[in-house]
């Protein structure tokens, strides 16, 4: 890896989808007794999760975190996170120490509410899917002097060179577009069959409109609602790339050293649906991401309008159906094809090292206006020169004009002559 020091530049500022307002405000440690965190995951009963706990949880899947990196010492983590990778050039090789002067957390609290473990049996928080394993990915985040581009490009391929079938990322560049070298390994996502989750940002911290990887096409985007199920104002953003909403309000994640936080925002939705993602992939092994991703749409809940809508997507999410109900099978990504926009928006690029048979051109000069090897008498001579090197098709058109005006000129003599015989 390289150093920070030789990692440093100036490049895109990528921010948490989180507002930090809210985590600040109401983010003092939780105080657990009994079952209070536990009670206080209200998404594990109200949108299927436990329903979907019957048939799996996850195991044998491998959510991948980029992220901030993952305290693997968090008691309720304990044997979920496998060892990792650090890209940020400042944290534990691994990825188990969390980077960054600001937030460091926030890679552990989404990692614990994708497949936290809990303390015990009723006892801790537990994630979606608690069966499930993290790869934690450890980048740089809100750095304007960092290149995070290029840190998630390289933490998404090896995501899935790590056998990675789901990659979470809470994350927005806070633009619509992304840069070149995420075409590259999203790509190389989607042909591996990774599922790529990602927090469509919130309005409380910024982003008002919905931000790459969010706008990624193939990507499975995470919008917010509240306690009611009705979408978020300032813990979520909307936008056409939606494509599923999960809870982003009233929150609690494990946070470094063991303690719990309460917080908001699509940075915990992600997970949540990451998730959801793995139970349908450890329920249906058989299918391929356009289906998995196809499952959560499909059986989602509207709350808008029918169909389709920027605040919810195709709905709020059911694990419990996602996971059992029954779904015809696609051909194709419902939330598109990232191959198919690169073909129509990216412009075509030359391979240098493919480079193609030089021809020789040898300048010849203007025979009208160039002096040519007749010297003083150059011009003069020009006129013949260009007849001696033109055409067959040129000569011929040439003779014709010649003896159309050797005709004219014989007539008219003719002509003449017949008036002085007169």
């Amino acid at each position: 890896m390289k150093g920070r020091s030789a990692a440093r530049r100036r490049g895109r500022s990528i921010a948490i989808a989180m507002p930090f307002a809210a985590l600040l405000a109401v983010g003092a440690a939780v105080t657990a007794h009994a079952d209070s965190i536990r009670d206080a995951e209200y998404w594990l009963t109200e949108y299927g999760i436990r329903q979907a706990w019957t048939v799996t949880q996850g195991q044998g899947i491998t959510i991948a975190v980029i992220d901030t990196g993952v305290d693997a010492t968090v008691p309720d983590l304990k044997g979920a996170v496998l060892p990792g990778a650090d890209f940020s050039g400042e944290g534990d090789p691994r990825g188990w120490e969390p980077v960054g002067a600001q937030d460091s957390e926030h890679g552990t609290l989404v990692a614990s509410m994708a497949a936290g473990r809990g303390k015990g049996p009723n006892e801790g928080l537990i994630g979606a899917a608690p069966g499930a394993m993290i790869l934690p990915l450890s980048i740089t985040l809100g750095d304007e002097l960092v290149d995070s581009d290029t840190q998630i490009a390289e933490a998404v391929r090896y995501a899935v060179d790590h056998g990675a079938q789901v990659i979470n990322m809470s994350l927005t560049r806070n633009t619509l577009d992304w840069p070149t070298s995420w075409d590259d390994a999203f790509s190389y996502a989607a042909e591996h069959d990774v599922v790529v989750v990602a927090a469509a940002g919130n309005r409380g911290s910024g982003t008002t409109v919905v931000g790459a990887p969010a706008t990624m096409p193939g990507v499975l985007t995470v919008a917010g609602v509240d306690h009611d199920g009705v979408a978020s104002f300032d813990a979520s953003s909307q936008g056409i790339t939606v494509a599923i909403a999960a809870p982003s309000e009233g929150l609690v994640g494990a946070a470094p050293g063991g303690t719990y936080r309460a917080w908001s925002g699509t940075s915990g939705a992600a997970p949540i649906v990451a998730g959801i993602v793995a139970l349908v992939r450890a329920a249906h092994p058989d299918l391929d991401a356009a289906n998995v991703i196809n499952r959560i749409v499909a059986t989602a809940h509207d709350r808008g309008e029918a169909g389709y809508d920027p605040y919810y997507g195709y709905g709020v999410i059911d694990a419990a159906a996602a996971v059992s109900a029954e779904v015809p099978v696609v051909a194709a990504n419902p939330m598109g094809s990232l191959a198919d926009w690169i073909a129509v928006y990216r412009p075509a690029v030359v391979d240098p090292a493919v480079r193609p048979t030089p021809v020789v051109v040898v300048p010849q000069p203007d025979p009208l206006t160039e002096p040519t090897a007749g010297g003083p008498f150059g011009k003069v001579l020009a006129p013949l020169e260009l007849l001696r090197t033109a055409g067959p098709g040129v000569l011929a058109v040439v003779a014709f004009a010649f003896g159309l005006a050797g005709l004219a000129v014989w007539a008219i003599r003719r002509a003449d002559g017949a008036r002085r015989s007169r």
